[in-house]
């Protein structure tokens, strides 16, 4: 039977093929990227997108919110027993936002955010000049140790009795290792500033218990359901109950109109997946597969920014290679391996170019790959990087590439 998109908008029903299509055959390893499930489509794609519901459960702007109340109040209920927290606000609609909204709850404008610098591995929202968050507030920035490459704990103390800044924000969007919850804690204590940690990233690693939880240490908790936790794309932020009411008036009315319910309800869904034993191994299986990756591009002699990767992503260096980031994500590209450029520590190219690029293993791992594919995998990404563009070695990996893709299906019933 004909679906009521393909009668109606043909062109539109065409790219959403292409784009099935397309993530079909393509071997996934941008980072903040992954395959939702099928029952997660199904919530997201459901009624619940005609049904404005301004306000929060049992204190809505609209009437016939009595459906919609009950499927809220069953995502904060299922993101407090996840994640262990005492209050969940599930309406903001991506990770932006709901950093957002923590500091328009937490700060005034022209007082001081310090955080994680983007060139090392932090975040736009993290005070990026460019981004809302470094033109309302005052930013400081820590980095990394120029050596390890890695968070330096003293350092970060030592700016942050320097500056006293008011919020202290750990995490970011490409740091490959674990992160010291605890030392962040002291930290802030010592200068009297609270903790916000960004977990938008290895929010699932989290939950599947291989990366430490942020929630006993930090005074907000932000993140996104769309990467390592495989939900749609939106945010969420964890809070001790006696921060709820501010964070809830930051989110709405603060920063946002009416929540998008199809979206809350997928996300619903994503949370009650990731309670399941085999979300844990999951978890695991993608820590494992990012370092099985990460060690045999070592082996076949790249660097590898702090020399492995503790999560489910890691940088690669590629000045030893002397190719940029941007040309060695289009090359990759037409093999159908996605990856993304990206800044390494201390990069000195424009990030339009970059010296290196971001590889992770969520989707990947998602489509069933385990440590052993790795290896295959790996020589693809080598093979390519090495061919100087030659045609035929191009054409021969590509081959290689769309035969891997299909022994890994995605959406068999789609």
């Amino acid at each position: 039977m004909e679906s009521a998109l393909s009668g109606f908008d043909p062109e539109i029903f065409r790219s959403l093929t292409a784009e099935l299509n397309r993530e079909r055959r393509k071997i996934n390893l941008i980072a903040s990227e992954n395959y939702a499930s099928a029952a997660v489509l199904e919530a997201q794609g459901s009624v619940l997108t005609n049904k404005y519901a301004e306000g929060y459960p049992g204190r809505r702007y609209y009437s016939g919110c009595e459906v919609v109340d009950e499927v809220e109040t069953v995502a904060i209920e299922r993101a407090k027993e996840l994640f262990g927290c005492e209050h969940a606000n599930v309406q903001p609609h991506a990770g932006a936002p709901a950093n957002m909204a923590v500091y328009q709850a937490a700060i005034k404008p022209g007082e001081t955010l310090m955080a994680m610098d983007l060139r090392c591995g932090g975040h736009l929202t993290h005070g990026s000049a460019a981004n809302f968050s470094g033109l309302l507030y005052r930013v400081v920035h820590y980095g990394l140790n120029r050596k390890t490459e890695a968070l330096d704990y003293d350092d970060i103390a030592r700016i942050a009795r320097v500056e006293k800044p008011r919020i202290i924000v750990a995490g970011g969007s490409s740091y490959p290792r674990k992160i010291d919850f605890a030392a962040f804690r002291s930290i802030a204590d010592e200068v009297g500033a609270m903790l916000m940690v960004d977990m938008a990233h290895f929010g699932g690693l989290v939950v599947g218990g291989v990366h430490p939880d942020p929630v006993p240490y930090a005074d907000f908790v932000t993140g996104t359901t769309h990467k390592t936790l495989r939900g749609p794309r939106g945010g969420f932020i964890l809070t001790r109950e006696e921060n709820c009411e501010k964070i809830d008036s930051a989110v709405f009315p603060g920063s946002q109109g009416g929540p998008l319910m199809h979206v809350i309800a997928a996300k619903a869904v994503c949370f009650r997946e990731a309670m399941t034993p085999e979300f844990k191994e999951y978890a695991r299986t993608i820590v494992e597969n990012s370092a099985a990756l990460a060690d045999k591009l070592a082996s076949e002699g790249f660097r590898i920014v702090s020399g492995g990767t503790e999560t489910h992503l890691f940088l690669v260096d590629l000045r030893p290679v002397s190719i940029t980031g941007h040309a060695a994500q289009d090359m990759l590209d037409s093999v159908d391996i996605n990856v993304n450029m990206n800044e390494i520590p201390f990069d000195e190219t424009p990030p339009t170019v970059t010296s290196g690029i971001r590889i992770g293993t969520p989707a990947v791992t998602t489509r069933g790959m385990k440590p052993a594919d790795m290896d295959a995998l790996g020589d693809l990404i080598s093979r390519t990087l090495k061919s100087n563009g030659d045609d035929a070695t191009l054409t021969a990996i590509k081959a290689q590439t769309d035969e891997m893709a299909k022994r890994f299906p995605i959406y068999p019933d789609l």
